[in-house]
């Protein structure tokens, strides 16, 4: 699934996904992300893609780096795969038991240009992390997965415990309600969406959304908090799409 399209978070109608898209959400939900030319096309007119707009659409990505020619088809270029790895993620994050304990990171570099800072927050957020303040990010300290090489160099990470209660501190750094609210009108979109392009433009919205699940410790969380079952929603479909893949392309 496609992670950057135009949807704003908090409006959850899906909206109709190019030509680029439908074939990047394809890709990106097949692994390994490589399909032959023939196999593309027979699976892009299932969601409303021609083919002279899809052979326009594979030039076009092909020029800006997003495909790489293939001797049969198209695979994912490598940034690409990173995303693939970091949606992978966002599906099945990988947590351990709380102790109380949160990561902190600050940004101690200085003299950095507008680039590299922003290249900083984007990993962090990409963390999961929040910012408590200017160059002060934290999180739980609940997940297991791999800090970026060369962080260590801009920033001093430690672990802290707040001063005061935590589930307050979570409440004030995420907008818990805004992100359970927005996936309670996914889930309800879920059964009524019938075609096959309106559900990949619905599940490309899903995996945006649990992209921005900060994956909080259960007690630091209101009552009821559908990030599971949004998660196995999108199993399900991927379940769906995999099936899909495999009948058009004659996988076993």
């Amino acid at each position: 699934m496609r992670m950057d399209d135009p949807t704003p978070p908090d409006d959850p109608r899906p909206r109709p996904l190019s030509a680029r898209s439908v074939v990047l959400s394809l890709l990106l939900g097949t692994h390994p992300p490589e399909l032959a030319t023939r196999e593309l096309g027979r699976l892009v007119e299932g969601f409303d893609v021609g083919g002279s707009t899809l052979r326009a659409a594979l030039s076009r990505m092909v020029a800006a780096g997003d495909l790489l020619r293939t001797d049969t088809g198209y695979r994912l270029s490598d940034r690409l795969v990173r995303r693939q790895h970091r949606q992978d993620e966002a599906v099945r994050p990988r947590t351990r038991e709380w102790d109380g304990d949160w990561e902190m990171v600050v940004i101690t570099a200085t003299g950095r240009g507008p680039a590299e800072r922003a290249d900083t927050r984007a990993q962090l957020a990409a963390l999961r992390l929040a910012e408590l303040r200017e160059g002060v990010w934290l999180r739980p300290a609940n997940l297991s997965r791999p800090l970026p090489a060369g962080l260590d160099r801009v920033a001093r990470l430690c672990t802290a415990r707040p001063a005061g209660p935590a589930r307050e501190l979570a409440a004030d750094l995420w907008p818990l309600d805004a992100w359970a609210g927005t996936a309670r009108a996914l889930l309800a979109r879920v059964d009524r969406a019938a075609r096959p392009a309106d559900r990949l433009a619905l599940f490309a919205a899903v995996v945006r959304h649990l992209l921005a699940d900060p994956v909080l410790p259960p007690g630091l969380l209101p009552a009821d908090w559908p990030g599971d079952a949004l998660r196995a929603a999108y199993a399900d479909y991927r379940e769906e799409l995999t099936g899909r893949v495999r009948a058009r392309t004659g996988g076993a």
